[in-house]
């Protein structure tokens, strides 16, 4: 694997995704991140690594199809994305790094 820079590692998870379907997720250890269009398995496998305190067994990824949104007679389309769903090892205590509270 090869190393990349801290910085752009770190750029490269954007935001936790929490939806019904993420928070089922995180009962099997699976937590859901956007990242960006760029980011390939092993480098989300760093940034999440270099992030939290974890160990990551593996790395899904999806994009789904851009939404067309329209404003009065203009249509266009939201930006594209990239969703990365990340398995933890057992034990990994990333719920509480992500969500100190509960």
């Amino acid at each position: 694997m090869s190393e990349h820079n801290t910085g752009d590692l770190i750029d490269l998870v954007k935001r936790p995704i929490v939806t019904e379907k993420a928070t089922r997720l995180m009962e099997l250890n699976q937590f859901t991140f956007d990242v960006d269009r760029k980011a390939t398995k092993p480098m989300i496998k760093q940034a999440i690594e270099l992030l939290f305190p974890v160990k990551v067994k593996a790395v899904n990824t999806h994009i789904p199809p851009r939404k067309r949104r329209r404003v009065g007679k203009f249509v266009g389309y939201k930006t594209g994305y990239k969703r990365a769903i990340i398995t933890l090892e057992d034990g990994e205590p990333l719920r509480k790094v992500l969500f100190p509270e509960v």
